[in-house]
């Protein structure tokens, strides 16, 4: 089997659609591959993807029989490029490689300071650009490998407000047509609740501070609206062996038993003995409050069996409790 055998651009499109519903820390684990170090297949919206690892999974919907291909079977970046073009995709190259798609809470700071100072707009050497340029940098340097000088400068981050200004009603004709998708997803949801927007960016700035000392769990569903660094905060909290035990605690004395507050579920009365203390604990405070070093309340958690807590985090934006009944009612 080789990348050679690959003809099909709907397999490509397929295993587009599974890394981004899988993210590519899981795809790439799926499929056995690393991370690439410069062969990216870019799509319409400027999101990447690893080349390598999307033809091997594309061959295997190609071949469901042969299955996707392996790592080993890749000989260099060039022949990868050559195929991906071949079927009508873009390839960035190492030597031609753009710095990284911007990421959700990295448009959360940079839409702040956008509404912050409108009707003016700050240009390169305003003191709050060049804040958030090394704002932005010093978040890469804890949760990516880039290096280069580039990345984020002071230039990039004036350019991207007026990316924003393009889709402010009250700029209409005006800034930069460039950008793409997350631009569009965050002004939706934050542009008219700046309150919110406020809140959001105060906690990952004070979160970027601590991002070190993050441990960084297994995600279950979409990151929050509010970007990848508050979810982690918000099952940090959730995971939290000590507080979670207590909330249990308080739910076997309130009520004898451990049941799912949203549907009920009882695991001891399913599975008798093997199912005895078995429930998992929601954080239902927003995590746009969140903040690193704040201690969690028992209120905070709420108890939901592990179908009703995967259910909550499936989607942006994620479920509250009383939506989450209504869903099931």
């Amino acid at each position: 089997m080789t990348i050679e055998d690959l003809t099909d651009p709907s397999a490509v499109l397929r295993a587009l659609e599974e890394f981004r519903g899988l993210g590519q820390r899981h795809f790439l684990k799926k499929y056995g591959f690393g991370s690439s170090r410069g062969w990216m297949l870019v799509d319409a919206d400027g999101h990447e993807y690893d080349a390598k690892a999307i033809i091997g999974a594309a061959h295997g919907y190609q071949y469901p029989s042969r299955g996707p291909l392996a790592q080993s079977e890749f000989h260099g970046g060039q022949p990868t490029a050559r195929k991906l073009r071949e079927l009508g995709f873009k390839i960035i190259e190492p030597t031609t490689r753009r710095n990284p798609v911007w990421t959700r809470e990295e448009l959360i700071l940079a839409l702040e300071l956008y509404l912050r100072h409108r009707p003016s707009f700050p240009d390169d050497k305003h003191p709050d650009v060049i804040e958030l340029s090394g704002l932005l940098n010093r978040l890469a340097r804890t949760t990516t490998t880039s290096s280069e000088e580039s990345f984020r400068n002071a230039n990039g981050v004036a350019m991207k407000l007026q990316n924003f200004r393009r889709l402010d009603p009250s700029e209409k004709g005006k800034g930069l047509s460039g950008g793409g998708r997350g631009e569009v997803e965050v002004w939706t949801v934050f542009a008219e609740e700046p309150e919110r927007l406020r809140s959001a960016a105060k906690a990952i700035r004070a979160a970027v501070v601590g991002i070190q000392n993050f441990p960084n769990p297994e995600p279950e569903g979409e990151d929050a609206e509010e970007g990848r660094i508050l979810t982690r905060l918000h099952q940090i909290r959730e995971r939290d062996y000590r507080i979670v035990e207590r909330r249990k605690l308080q739910a076997l004395q309130a009520n004898g038993a451990l049941h799912c507050e949203a549907c009920g579920f009882n695991f001891s009365l399913k599975y008798g003995d093997r199912g005895n203390g078995f429930i998992e604990c929601h954080h239902a405070k927003p995590v746009s409050e969140l903040q690193p070093g704040e201690k969690t309340k028992l209120n905070d958690l709420i108890l939901l069996c592990a179908n009703c807590h995967r259910m909550v985090h499936s989607r942006r934006p994620w479920l509250s409790l009383n939506e989450l009944r209504q869903i099931i009612t």
